[in-house]
């Protein structure tokens, strides 16, 4: 049986290693929210928060909102009444500044439910493939060329609409951003590694597989 309280939950993996995938079965299983630094981020500047419009100027410039601005934001959100029995944070901590920062906070608010930590992983080759190979209809149907095929290339089989290609898919951007997770949050594996509260999953396999080991993991750890 699900341990009562799931506590904090940080799912780490490269992109395309299926964290938000993964994240909505995890939430409806264990009754907690997800949060993502990206949706936080887009949904301060839409609410035009001090915070959101501190990111804005930085966003519209091209640049990356800051550890200390991200982490205010996360902070806020934490603060909210959903997050008592835990929560999984998906794209936080993304640097050790980060991850160091969360450390307090933990301290201070889970003193005695410590994170648990999953980390996704994948080979190489398979995350060029699902970033690479996605496809959306406008309605939301999601494809991919290499794993989930539509019937008739670049139609959906659903609508019969023309499927859409997100302008940042493309091979060098994809591996751009592979090679900015090796540098700044690849080392976030080894950090959680010695705290014991670590598991690596094999993300190369069906959701629900990936699911299923994710909270055989956070029971195990949580014990």
């Amino acid at each position: 049986m699900m341990t009562k309280t799931p506590g904090p939950v940080i799912l780490l993996g490269p992109p395309g290693a299926g964290k938000g995938t993964v994240a909505k079965p995890l939430m409806a299983t264990l009754n907690i929210p997800q949060i993502s630094t990206g949706d936080l981020i887009r949904g301060n500047i839409a609410r035009g928060t001090e915070l959101g419009k501190q990111a804005k100027s930085v966003v519209e410039q091209g640049g990356l909102v800051s550890d200390g601005l991200v982490n205010d934001m996360v902070a806020s959100r934490l603060a909210e009444g959903d997050t008592k029995r835990g929560y999984i944070l998906d794209g936080f901590p993304r640097t050790l500044v980060q991850a160091q920062w969360l450390d307090r906070y933990f301290a201070s608010s889970y003193g005695s439910l410590p994170v648990i930590v999953l980390s996704l992983a994948i080979p190489y080759n398979r995350l060029i493939q699902r970033t690479t190979g996605r496809r959306t209809c406008p309605n939301g149907h999601g494809y991919n060329i290499y794993s989930l095929p539509p019937k008739v290339a670049d139609i959906c089989d659903i609508d019969g609409l023309p499927l859409n290609r997100r302008a940042d898919d493309v091979e060098s951007v994809v591996e751009e951003r592979l090679k900015k997770y090796d540098q700044e949050t690849s080392p976030l594996v080894d950090y959680y590694r010695q705290t014991g509260r670590f598991a690596e999953i094999n993300a190369d396999q069906p959701v629900e597989q990936v699911t299923a080991a994710c909270l055989a993991a956070i029971e195990r750890l949580r014990a």
